[in-house]
């Protein structure tokens, strides 16, 4: 079961993490006399990586499908729905990510699926929709 991830936003948001964690860091080693402590020094180098793995967070989302059904994970929160929920698999011209049109009228973001993935999320896209396409033919 492939797992999709998005790639140029994982390599920003690594990028700008260890940024952060780095600049944190040299500020924090740079902290000295005028009543800073070590303690002080810890804590801004603490900050950075508290910081950095908050910009981390924005990389997270997976999307994981099979024949029986989509587990997505978004930012926060995620959903893990059976094919019969779900009407359609919406990548529209113009649209960030791909969407899950469920039965009930309601829609899931699937943050995993980026356009600025292109041929990548072309991929992911057509992989999707195969594996509904594949559960409506069995029902």
């Amino acid at each position: 079961m492939p797992i999709y991830r998005p790639r140029r936003v994982r390599i920003v948001c690594a990028v700008a993490a260890a940024s952060i964690v780095a600049v944190f860091t040299i500020i924090g080693i740079s902290l000295g006399g005028a009543g800073f402590r070590p303690e002080d020094k810890w804590a801004m180098i603490g900050l950075g990586v508290f910081f950095g793995a908050g910009v981390m967070l924005i990389a997270r989302p997976t999307v994981q499908a099979d024949s029986e059904g989509i587990k997505v994970q978004n930012i926060i929160g995620g959903y893990q729905l059976p094919w019969q929920v779900v009407r359609k698999v919406r990548f529209d011209r113009g649209q960030p990510w791909v969407y899950l049109e469920l039965e009930d009228d309601d829609a899931v973001a699937v943050l995993a699926v980026q356009a600025v993935d292109k041929e990548r999320a072309l991929e992911a896209v057509r992989w999707l929709r195969s594996l509904h396409a594949q559960d409506r033919h069995t029902v």
